[in-house]
């Protein structure tokens, strides 16, 4: 451990040297291929989080995403460590680049399940009085964004609540980010708040307009599709989708504060949930093939982010086999080996508990997802006579385990109806809207 430790401090004082040099092409890269962490703003305006910690930052989400272990998630936030242990002056620029190593922390956290780290270290930001107002944002709506995840939805109406008076009340600073944009993403935190609450006419309230404006990107412009969506707008649903996927693949500089997020509402979890979004919506306008070549896409991707084994795969593999199921009832065939295969293995990924027991709590927010997987398999194992009793006790499980506020379980599963509510999985937060 104390070779693996030097190693890691050589590297970090390798990062802090390359910060300060002007790059080039020639210069070796420690950044992603879509960098996963964003200064505040471009630095021509007012105060910046440090370029030196910017660089530490995303040189420990590289080192630890490059393996996707354990060891190589406890070697990044060891750098983290010892980066914010650098950070000990005072001012606005100190502020906002512990709270950067904050965020970058918290993430690293999320990624790995270790969902009270992070909310630990997001909550160390609101003592960082003097840091700039997008930062506290990114925080607060991170905060809402796992709240979400670990199904404690009173708790991330409470902190929407925070975000939008804190808002409203405080004016950012120079170079503490565009009003507009932090008041969009704090009307979108309280917006996607109301979707899980099934609250659609309320979450139109908080989310009506972001098809265009200035605020309309990322994470805010994903909620107003979802709603789009939830709500049978699919046309425009699909434009918002493309509008955010395009959006987050191109934007790989430094300078966007629009792109300062952290967990479940990084630029690259937004990227993931849209595409798989998108895909969903293609399967409900019956577009099967290009539903199949989207979700396909975002597996992948998230696989190549997560890891193949992470829970948010069997988010999207759930997606598939429901995809599978729907075009099986909509073209008359049978598919029922390919989704007993993806449903299978997205209740493992998923980490669903036995069905002999009744502990959905071991699941945090995920008991939607893993109910809509154990029910459309149940489905799939009910049409098969020798299968019937299993398939009758696997559907028992999943609406006990069903809490949507929306839809019934039933009317989650049977879409074929063309008045019918659809479903929506939220793969950010591994809720179904």
């Amino acid at each position: 451990m104390i070779r693996v430790a030097a190693k890691l401090s050589r590297a970090t004082s390798s990062a802090v040297r390359s910060a300060r040099l002007v790059p080039s092409s020639h210069t070796p890269c420690l950044l992603c291929p879509l960098p996963p962490f964003r200064l505040l703003h471009d630095g021509t305006n007012g105060p910046d989080a440090n370029p030196v910690a910017i660089q530490m930052i995303n040189y420990a989400l590289s080192h630890a995403r490059s393996q996707k272990s354990e060891e190589s998630y406890g070697q990044g936030l060891l750098v983290l460590e010892q980066c914010l242990s650098t950070q000990l002056s005072e001012g606005q620029d100190a502020e906002n680049s512990r709270g950067s190593v904050l965020l970058a922390m918290s993430t690293l956290c999320s990624e790995r399940g270790n969902f009270d780290e992070a909310v630990e270290k997001l909550l160390r930001i609101e003592e960082l009085r003097q840091s700039s107002l997008g930062v506290r944002v990114a925080a607060m709506e991170a905060l809402v964004g796992l709240h979400l995840e670990l199904g404690q939805d009173d708790a991330s109406s409470v902190i929407a609540d925070k975000c939008l008076e804190l808002v409203e009340k405080e004016e950012p600073k120079t170079g503490g980010g565009n009003p507009v944009v932090l008041s969009a993403r704090a009307k979108a935190a309280k917006g996607l708040v109301e979707l899980v609450h099934g609250n659609l006419e309320l979450a139109e309230t908080f989310l009506k307009g972001f098809g265009n404006n200035e605020g309309s990107i990322g994470s805010v412009a994903l909620s107003y599709g979802e709603l789009l969506h939830a709500t049978q707008n699919f046309s425009l649903a699909k434009e918002v989708y493309k509008k955010v996927i395009q959006g987050a693949s191109e934007n790989k500089d430094f300078s966007d504060l629009h792109a300062f997020s952290a967990c479940n509402m990084s630029l690259e979890e937004v990227l993931l949930a849209a595409t798989c979004a998108l895909g969903q919506l293609e399967a409900h306008m019956g577009n099967f093939g290009d539903a199949e070549d989207i979700l396909t896409r975002a597996l992948s991707k998230t696989e190549g982010h997560f890891g193949s084994h992470h829970p948010k795969v069997g988010v999207v593999l759930t997606c598939l086999a429901l995809m599978f199921r729907h075009k099986a009832r909509q073209e008359r065939s049978s598919s029922l080996m390919i989704q007993e295969g993806l449903y299978r293995k997205a209740i493992e990924l998923l980490k669903a508990p036995p069905l002999e027991t009744d502990d959905t709590e071991t699941m945090a927010g995920r008991s939607d997802v893993v109910a809509l997987a154990r029910g459309g398999y149940a489905e799939a194992l009910c049409v098969q006579q020798n299968r019937k009793v299993q398939g009758e006790k696997m559907r028992s499980w999943a609406e006990a385990a069903w809490t949507n506020r929306r839809l019934s379980l039933a009317e989650a599963l049977e879409i074929s109806d063309p008045s019918s509510k659809v479903p929506v999985i939220d793969a950010r937060i591994c809720r179904a809207l």
